[in-house]
């Protein structure tokens, strides 16, 4: 007789939700090995109800969000149209979610690291929006809260900072608000991990280690890109951003979630990328 490896047991059916950001790029890379479906907004706009035609699924993974912290307050209503609707349209779709959150469902006022059973109080539109997103997600969903996201594509700060820091010889940066600026490859692998980990639902901080604020984050990145741009410190009030932000928004959980690197292991990798891409 002869000996059949291949696997009896099917690949995981995985959808992933705003597949063309950048969290929806790493994950994609982080679950290759499974059968994944990945819908860009173009493929699905999650303020809308699920495309018909979708087959039975395992996993889906809810990138999809109004990011946008300012555009939030001047119109809530769209921004809860995706962060709400589009978590409540997630689950929808009967397999277990992830849904990804953030550290602004948090007011910055504890002054010491946030875990999973601090209570939220959001100071933003926008963080009012993630809070109720998390809600929306149902009872079979891992809500995971991350902080300050970037990575080699889409809008962040990191790509932001190298194009102001390659036109400009100074660029102002607030310096009273702390938090983690995580990698999105580190937490599309801590995602899997917990996935795959069975950790029960419910929620879950994956945030980078470390902590810094706006302006040493900047100052990080052009010195990691070889950069000659100074930072100049500026407070809040002087940068006068239209949404309130959380002053102390670090993350970190009780209930032994994975842990990701530093974040400035995940610059290195991040401006690498960029480099090679380049």
């Amino acid at each position: 007789m002869e000996h059949d490896d291949t696997d009896p047991v099917s690949a995981r059916r995985v959808l992933i939700t705003g597949a063309g950001g950048q969290l929806g790029q790493a994950l994609r890379r982080a679950f290759a090995g499974d059968e994944v479906i990945a819908l860009t907004r173009a493929d699905w706009d999650v303020s809308f109800p699920p495309p018909p035609g979708l087959p039975p699924l395992d996993l889906v993974l809810h990138a999809a969000a109004w990011t946008n912290v300012d555009g939030a307050e001047d119109d809530p209503q769209a921004a809860a149209a995706v962060n709400v609707g589009g978590s409540a349209h997630a689950a929808e779709l009967g397999a277990p979610v992830v849904a990804f959150s953030s550290d602004y469902v948090f007011d910055g006022r504890k002054g010491a690291p946030y875990v999973e059973s601090d209570g939220p109080s959001p100071l933003s539109a926008y963080g009012r929006t993630k809070l109720h997103g998390e809600a929306a997600a149902g009872e079979r969903a891992w809500v995971v809260r991350s902080s300050w996201l970037f990575g080699p594509t889409g809008h962040n700060f990191v790509r932001t900072m190298l194009r102001l820091g390659a036109e400009r010889d100074e660029v102002s940066v607030v310096d009273d608000q702390r938090g983690c600026p995580t990698y999105v490859g580190h937490l599309a692998a801590a995602t899997r991990e917990l996935v795959d980990g069975g950790a029960p639902f419910g929620v879950w901080h994956l945030a980078a280690a470390g902590e810094c604020t706006w302006a040493g984050f900047a100052e990080a990145i052009f010195a990691q890109a070889g950069l000659d741009c100074r930072v100049r410190r500026v407070t809040t009030a002087q940068f006068g951003a239209r949404a309130p932000r959380p002053a102390y928004s670090v993350l970190r959980s009780e209930k032994g979630a994975p842990e990701l690197p530093h974040w400035r292991e995940g610059l290195a990798e991040c401006i690498a990328r960029i480099g090679a891409a380049t």
